[in-house]
């Protein structure tokens, strides 16, 4: 009973043949109960030889329901999604018949002396036909839905279709065969030359536009579409995915080959976000060469805790390093990023480390401690509209506490030191995107002074510039989530502001690619693609949350905020690039300033910021990166 109640609610359904069955005996039984009580309700004259003409009369009944229920095909739709159209084909082959059935009554030899009512027969035949035959559809679409609440409401599964015929779906299919949460009920791709094709007992459903998706999810209860590539994802963002989202069906993500550790997945399947959606392929890249560059090497990540250098750090872990030092003055956010590297990676050697950039005598403690061999920089305070109102805390951190590290890096002999900057310090408009420039110049003045023979020191300098990272901590994904979370409003700051993004796991693989190609000095920037626009963002978030724009959740625009650009770039105009091996990173040209020179301004900034002498302290900003034009009226008028 239990295997015949799961048939009926899987992807199985009645065949056309066992419909039409069911269709005929409730037909001919129906003009047999018609035929009764016209005998019992009118008394007609005796018929001569009743059980022959009842016969007759079944036969009859039998042979035109046949024709009519075949001339209208109403045993070809599934009955569990029964719609007003189809009921209204059944009353129509019903009415055809009977009206056949009268013709025969009319020209039947029984009838001469009108020994039955032929009007009452016909009316009686046809309400008792038609009704029983709705009556019947509606007792199966009631007993399949509570079948199917029955055998939901004791195994919560979620049907699924897996997007694609190659290694990657195939693979996800034979991995979710045991999965109790998941059913798979087949594969779905573009296009009809897949049509009629299996894999593994499993379906190729295609589609080619909306109605045809509708037709799948309606015939199969489809509850997911599962992409096991973001590449497919955003391949399908404007057709599937948006076919999905307008029929209430759920997108599902595979879980990324980094989440994969020793052999066992560590996240489960995940909603689609954002994030996957990135509007251009990821920037490839060698993870085997990155392997070479890091393997059995100390490493220090500074900022560990955050959103790029937790990234980092995960990506860092199962490359055979020596040891990795996480370094971050926040104490809960260390604290469960530890938790989850024991959970991770239980062979990693590594230590979590609480300690501020801005102070020199615990930098020298960590450095001679550990005496790390690679360093990654992505301590850093990132907001804008909070650093135009922090101007001091933002040179403290962003430049002093660089300075503090790369100083360090020459006297303990680390062999190479990369800074993670921002497209912001290109042209900046704000406090910090120019502190991020300030950090940049004395890095590559420092490593100038190592090349020339003015400073002594082994270390290799890197600067790796790249826009606005996807999903990061305070950035707008999260926030716009919170807000969707809310039921709005989303909150834009302009409708055509727009930013280049890329994903955290793909900003950290970049960043160590640079790391393993430079020859030490470059400024590293990324081909990002185009930009985005804020708010054709925004709308797909609230269309993947299940919402309609402006419908369900509103978008309101609240106006630029000091310091923020409406456009940003990645190289500024004065910059020209040379390519290298990679074809989507380039090393930018800026012009160099003499490291005495630099290391005044620096320790001058540092005595302005700890005396909060922010009107001189913007001037010397200003004076230094002569590129720096401030929106924030307060700071322009200096």
């Amino acid at each position: 009973m239990v295997k015949f109640i799961r048939y009926l609610t899987s992807e199985h359904y009645l065949s056309s043949r066992i419909v039409l069955g069911i269709d005929l005996g409730v037909s001919i039984t129906s003009s047999a109960v018609a035929l009764l009580f016209t005998e019992l309700l009118f008394r007609p004259m005796p018929i001569p030889h009743p059980s022959r003409f009842f016969v007759q009369w079944m036969a009859i009944s039998l042979i035109l329901s046949y024709f009519a229920f075949c001339a209208f095909k109403t045993h070809r739709s599934v009955i569990r999604h029964s719609t007003l159209r189809e009921i209204g084909q059944l009353s129509i082959a019903t009415l055809m018949k009977e009206a056949c059935m009268t013709g025969v009554l009319v020209v039947h030899p029984y009838f001469d002396g009108w020994y039955v009512p032929q009007t009452a027969l016909i009316i009686l035949d046809t309400l008792i036909t038609l009704i029983t035959l709705i009556m019947v559809r509606v007792a199966m679409v009631i007993v399949y839905d509570k079948l199917k609440r029955r055998i939901r409401s004791k195994k919560d599964t979620k049907r699924v279709l897996i997007y694609g015929i190659g290694q990657s779906a195939v693979a996800m299919a034979q991995h979710l065969t045991d999965d109790a949460n998941y059913h798979v009920v087949g594969f779905i791709t573009y296009g009809k030359y897949v049509k009629y094709h299996t894999i593994n007992e499993l379906r190729v459903f295609y589609f080619l536009n909306e109605e045809n998706l509708c037709y799948i999810k309606d015939r199969n209860d489809i509850d997911a579409i599962l992409f096991t590539t973001p590449e497919d994802a955003r391949h399908e963002q404007e057709q599937l995915i948006s076919y999905a989202i307008e029929n209430d069906i759920s997108i599902l993500m595979a879980p990324h080959i980094d989440e994969i550790v020793d052999g066992r997945v560590s996240i489960g399947l995940r909603e689609i976000k954002i994030e996957d959606l990135l509007m251009r392929p990821e920037i490839e890249i060698s993870m085997e060469k990155i392997r070479g560059g890091l393997h059995n090497k100390r490493i220090l990540v500074t900022g560990a805790a955050g959103s790029i250098g937790s990234e980092l750090c995960r990506q860092i872990a199962p490359l055979g390093i020596k040891e990795l030092i996480m370094l971050d003055n926040a104490e809960t956010p260390m604290h469960n990023l530890r938790l989850e590297f024991e959970e991770r990676f239980p062979k990693l050697n590594f230590t979590p480390v609480i300690g501020d950039v801005r102070l020199a005598p615990r930098m020298d403690y960590i450095f001679k401690t550990y005496r790390p061999d690679i360093v990654f920089h992505a301590a850093a305070y990132k907001h804008v509209p909070l650093m135009e109102e922090n101007p001091c805390e933002a040179i403290l951190v962003n430049v002093a506490g660089s300075r503090n590290i790369a100083n360090k890096c020459i006297e303990y002999g680390a062999e190479r030191m990369v800074m993670i900057s921002t497209d912001k310090a290109v042209n900046p408009t704000n406090i910090m995107g120019t502190t991020k420039r300030l950090a940049e110049i004395y890095v590559q003045a420092l490593g100038l002074a190592i090349e020339e023979g003015k400073v002594q020191g082994t270390t290799k300098f890197v600067t790796t510039r790249f826009g606005n990272v996807l999903g990061s901590n305070g950035s707008v994904i999260p926030r716009f989530r919170e807000q969707i979370a809310k039921g709005g409003p989303v909150t834009v700051t302009h409708p055509e502001i727009t930013r280049f993004f890329m994903t955290i796991p793909e900003a950290c693989r970049l960043v160590m690619e640079a790391a393993n190609m430079s020859s030490g000095n470059e400024i590293f920037v990324f081909d990002m693609g185009e930009p985005v626009r804020i708010a054709d963002m925004a709308r797909r978030m609230i269309q993947l949350a299940g919402y309609n724009p402006d419908e369900d959740i509103k978008i309101e625009y609240i106006g630029l905020r000091p310091g923020e650009k409406l456009y940003e770039e990645v190289l500024a105009n004065e910059e020209n690039t040379t390519p290298t091996s990679h074809g989507r990173i380039r090393v930018a040209n800026v012009r160099p300033m003499e490291y005495s020179k630099v290391c005044d301004i620096v320790t001058e900034m540092e005595e302005l910021a700890r005396k909060v002498d922010i009107t001189s302290l913007v001037q010397l900003m200003k004076r230094t990166v002569p590129e720096y034009a401030p929106e924030n009226d307060k700071y322009r008028a200096l």
